[in-house]
């Protein structure tokens, strides 16, 4: 077991999860669960195995869903005995929870993703500290994340990954036959954000307000101003943007082969 690690993790949790409107209209999009267990769970799983137990939770569309599952949390994973004749006391017997402190912050329905992380700056403190999305999964290794953050000095560092060609493709002659087919490749895709960041409180800087975008002018600038590195992998990473990704995220969990599962 890896020791604990002090950076603060904090979660963006607030979207409205449009793509993904069949499990969303009654949930938010970090609770769709895969194998039983909310997405936003396994993320935290992820983090927690490599000692990160602190996380501050950005919440907005249905926020109090997520807050009452870890008001429930500690309970529904422990054997408890309620004893009526003693003014209905909880006694708890077992439990098998992480050891994780949970700061669950309202930031907002419509404030946008710069504006959720520059409403938990408080939070934070005057460290560096780690940044991802509810809704994605991967076998990083967070510790090498970090310590590759730390050897460049510079403000923020994105996790990059090349997700495979969703589409093949064709060559066609003049009068439109397939002279080649070609499956898409990783190659022919490009670097592309999977989150993972790791910043230092500086970036707060660059963050205006409720309206900021975090992935337009805040990262737009960190670039132009030569303070955003990228951390390139080349494991796995899957986000789930639409119902096709949580089917197969969740044949992956069923397999017993999920990559993300530490």
């Amino acid at each position: 077991m890896i020791t604990e690690n002090k950076l603060k993790v904090v979660i963006l949790a607030g979207g409205y999860g449009t793509r993904i409107r069949e499990e969303t209209h009654s949930k938010p999009k970090p609770m769709v669960e895969i194998g039983g267990k909310p997405i936003l769970w396994h993320i935290m799983r992820i983090y927690s195995h490599y000692g990160f137990n602190d996380f501050i939770l950005c919440l907005g569309y249905k926020g109090d869903y997520i807050k009452k599952f870890f008001a429930d949390y500690s309970l529904s994973n422990s054997d408890v005995t309620f004893d009526f004749r003693e003014h209905g006391q909880a006694i708890i017997h077992r439990h098998s929870t992480e050891p994780w402190r949970v700061t669950l912050v309202d930031t907002g329905m419509g404030t946008m993703t710069g504006g959720r992380l520059k409403r938990i700056q408080p939070y934070v403190g005057d460290g560096p500290f780690m940044l991802t999305y509810g809704d994605g999964v991967s076998d990083l290794n967070i510790v090498e994340l970090v310590k590759y953050h730390h050897t460049h000095g510079k403000l923020a560092t994105v996790t990059a990954v090349q997700p495979p060609g969703r589409f093949g493709t064709l060559r066609l002659s003049e009068n439109n036959a397939v002279t080649q087919f070609k499956e898409k490749s990783k190659a022919d895709v490009g670097w592309i954000n999977a989150g993972f960041f790791v910043m230092e409180p500086e970036v707060f800087d660059y963050i205006e307000g409720d309206d900021t975008t975090l992935e337009q002018e805040p990262l737009e600038n960190l670039a132009a101003d030569g303070q955003l590195m990228a951390y390139k992998y080349h494991g796995f990473w899957h986000p789930m943007d639409t119902l096709k990704d949580k089917m197969y995220l969740e044949k992956l969990w069923e397999s017993g082969k999920a990559p993300w599962k530490k």
